[in-house]
């Protein structure tokens, strides 16, 4: 597999990932060197490309969180942007990824050797405490995506994951019907029926691979109750200190 470039090292003073940006300057330095790396659509960051070991801290961009058994279709668990990280195995102080982790929006991170995390966990408190955090946030949205599968209609589910992309990346971005239908775990037929539903009260306009979100608010309500929980779980456990 094509290995992703070795980035530019840096210290890190200005940075667009909230998680960062919670750390102390004393507690941000015991994570290391950061590489800046841009992450083009399908970069795979679960440790298979690059064969290293490193947590993503992102800029820009949505990374997806992605279960795929053999023999079954690939279904999303959940994403990542500037919230977060993909560290989430070492994290747990796992030595592999359970999931595949990929860029579906591209964008931009920062990078620091994963053993370098874990050493900053182990000796700083601070750096445990918000990286579990974290972690308790992101588990959040997994039940959250498990319940929506479960639970509610296409056009709700799709709703929701549009509202989600949206808070990470903006109102535009592009993203293919057949890459939703991967992330939802669904046929790409019914991916178009759905943003037909969605364009057609007006709360999103499609083009081209183009989603641009018109109607948020009109967007919440169709996602039906489907949006909010995890968030507000977010906000309350990570955001209040921001």
């Amino acid at each position: 597999m094509k290995l992703l470039p070795r980035g530019r090292s840096v210290r890190i003073k200005i940075t667009q990932n909230l998680l960062l940006r919670l750390l102390s300057d004393d507690d941000r330095e015991a994570l290391g060197q950061f590489e800046n790396v841009v992450l083009p659509i399908r970069t795979r960051l679960d440790g298979i490309e690059d064969g290293d070991r490193y947590a993503y801290f992102m800029e820009s961009g949505i990374a997806s969180v992605v279960a795929d058994v053999e023999g079954t279709l690939a279904v999303e668990l959940g994403i990542i942007g500037h919230e977060g990280t993909t560290a989430l195995s070492g994290i747990y102080g796992d030595t592999e990824s359970a999931f595949q982790i990929f860029m579906q929006v591209e964008g931009s991170a920062v990078r620091c050797e994963m053993a370098a995390l874990q050493r900053a966990m182990d000796e700083r408190p601070a750096v445990r405490a918000l990286m579990l955090r974290f972690a308790r946030a992101f588990s959040i949205q997994i039940a959250t995506t498990a319940l929506a599968n479960g639970r509610f209609k296409l056009d709700e589910r799709l709703a929701r994951w549009l509202l989600m992309v949206s808070d990470r990346v903006g109102p535009s971005f592009h993203i293919t019907h057949e890459f939703i239908a991967i992330m939802l775990g669904v046929r790409r037929s019914g991916v178009t029926l759905a943003v037909q539903i969605l364009e057609g009260k007006r709360f999103i306009r499609a083009s081209r691979g183009l989603i641009t979100v018109v109607d948020r608010d009109g967007l919440i309500a169709a996602a039906n109750g489907s949006y909010g929980f995890c968030e507000r779980q977010y906000r309350r456990l990570l955001v209040k200190d921001a």
